[in-house]
């Protein structure tokens, strides 16, 4: 997605088994996209995370938070939402040491720089707590189908249709009214 990458230089004395360092710190992360749903993040989030060796790896564990704005897909209104996601990553230092049995998308391989870049690992959060529709609430009226009215705000001064193509349009279980369930 083009984000700056937020790289830290790893200290040498995390590469002692059972060493561990804190970090944390603000980083802009723009605005990221799911499905028809874009949520932006116009304040930085704020990241608070772990390093520790765990002797061959380096485990990253924390937790990155924020506040985004997004669209309702019923009412079509901006909403806020803020997210708190965990962070979870793993980072092997030498590439031999790799277990028969990690399947590849378990671990990353250290870079020889040793720079770990958090922005991926930001970004794999902050995606599994996105909601799977964006709604402003649960109980979002959403837009009147005829004139357009946002609901949320009060009834519309549409006269409800009560033709059968209406009702089928808004349930199509409805043709199953008059079915007979009996031979």
């Amino acid at each position: 997605m083009g984000r700056k990458p937020l790289n830290i230089l790893l200290p040498q004395e995390l590469f002692a088994t059972a060493e561990s360092a804190h970090y944390e710190g603000d980083y802009r992360f723009g605005a990221i996209s799911r499905g028809v749903d874009t949520y932006e993040f116009r304040e930085p989030v704020h990241y608070d995370l772990d390093i520790t060796n765990t002797g061959g790896a380096l485990l990253v564990t924390g937790i990155v938070s924020g506040d985004a704005t997004s669209t309702c897909g019923r009412c079509l209104e901006p909403f806020d939402i803020h997210i708190e996601a965990d962070i979870e990553g793993y980072f092997l230092i030498n590439p031999e040491s790799r277990d028969a049995d990690m399947e590849e998308d378990e671990f990353e391989i250290l870079p020889a720089d040793h720079k770990i870049d958090l922005t991926p690992l930001f970004e794999q959060a902050i995606v599994l707590e996105l909601p799977l529709v964006a709604l402003c609430s649960p109980d979002c009226k959403g837009l009147c189908p005829t004139c357009g009215q946002n609901l949320n705000k009060g009834p519309c001064a549409c006269v409800p249709q009560e033709d059968d193509a209406f009702q089928k349009a808004n349930n199509p279980f409805s043709v199953l009214k008059d079915f007979s369930f009996e031979e």
